[in-house]
């Protein structure tokens, strides 16, 4: 993959923007800058509009109001920059597809009728397959792989193309521990070694804090952005998600996000894992990619 090591110059910068769908106002007054080379995550409760201000970014949806930049150029015009997961991936892809075919599709994927793909193609889809750790794979359909598989092909083909941001809409949705741990590893791998600006679209923190810098909350119908350190408020997180919420430290410096103790037992349910989950994510012993594994080191960079 291309180093892509960069200043921290403004990614993306919102001034008083406001999305409206059905004459009804999904949210607005947004204005707030994210940094190249951050890797951000996008959270709020379910129908707060993460997805929406993600497809914004792309150009996908209108603002109503305000003015969006990505990439110092107008929402939409820098989407060859761009690599792009959606939610979707794993049911809108072709199962019958081999991964290598898969990934394939981010560097031939607008073109129209039949194509002989040349050898620099196969060379780049075969590289970002081998940073995902699914070279190996390039044979089977995706049928024939699992989920954590799966998520890695599609990273994969939003790599291909080198991007300079790459967005994730819920990429740990339906995964194991396991694959979600490898998952923010190669997304680690990225964004530390290769200076990737990573947006995630994300219900639970936890998984993410390794690796995330800040964070785009959407709070009482507006979005707002600021430093990780300053998103993991107890008494921000309890309003942002409608639930109380605790901001646990161990010994060792790792933090956590989880229910407080008063309401275990009641009828929330918060979708975040438990602080046990959470330790065996931030317990630093290596661990092999195979399948749904990615083989670590002690600083978090892949082998």
């Amino acid at each position: 993959m291309a180093d892509r090591m960069t200043p921290m110059q403004p990614c993306i910068v919102c001034h008083d923007i406001a999305i409206s769908r059905g004459g009804r106002t999904i949210w607005s007054e947004g204005t707030f800058t994210i940094p190249r080379g951050s890797a951000t995550a996008i959270v709020g409760t379910n129908g707060a509009g993460k997805t929406t201000l993600m497809k914004a970014e792309l150009g996908l949806i209108p603002l109503s109001h305000g003015t969006m930049t990505v990439l110092g150029k107008p929402a939409g015009e820098m989407n060859a920059h761009i690599g792009y997961v959606p939610q979707s991936y794993a049911s809108d892809i072709d199962s019958s597809l081999t991964a290598e075919q898969s990934v394939l599709l981010g560097l031939t994927g607008t073109r129209f009728g039949f194509h002989i793909i040349s050898k620099k193609e196969r060379d780049k889809a075969r590289e970002a397959m081998e940073f995902v750790g699914v070279l190996d794979k390039a044979p089977y359909r995706l049928s024939q792989l699992s989920g954590g598989l799966r998520q890695r092909v599609a990273i994969a083909q939003a790599l291909v193309s080198d991007p300079e941001l790459l967005m994730l809409d819920e990429p740990l949705a339906n995964l194991d521990l396991a694959s979600q741990r490898s998952t923010v590893h190669i997304l680690a791998k990225l964004n530390r070694e290769l200076g990737m600006t990573i947006q995630v679209v994300a219900h639970d923190l936890n998984m993410l804090l390794p690796i995330l810098t800040g964070a785009v909350y959407l709070l009482d119908g507006h979005p707002h952005f600021a430093k990780l350190n300053e998103v993991l408020d107890s008494k921000l997180l309890t309003h942002l998600y409608g639930t109380q919420v605790q901001v646990v430290t161990t010994p060792q410096g790792d933090m956590f996000v989880t229910p407080n103790a008063d309401n275990i037992g009641c009828n929330d349910h918060p979708d975040m894992h438990s602080s046990s989950d959470v330790a065996q994510f931030h317990h630093h012993e290596d661990v092999r990619m195979d399948d749904d594994h990615a083989h670590i080191d002690r600083k978090g960079n892949g082998q």
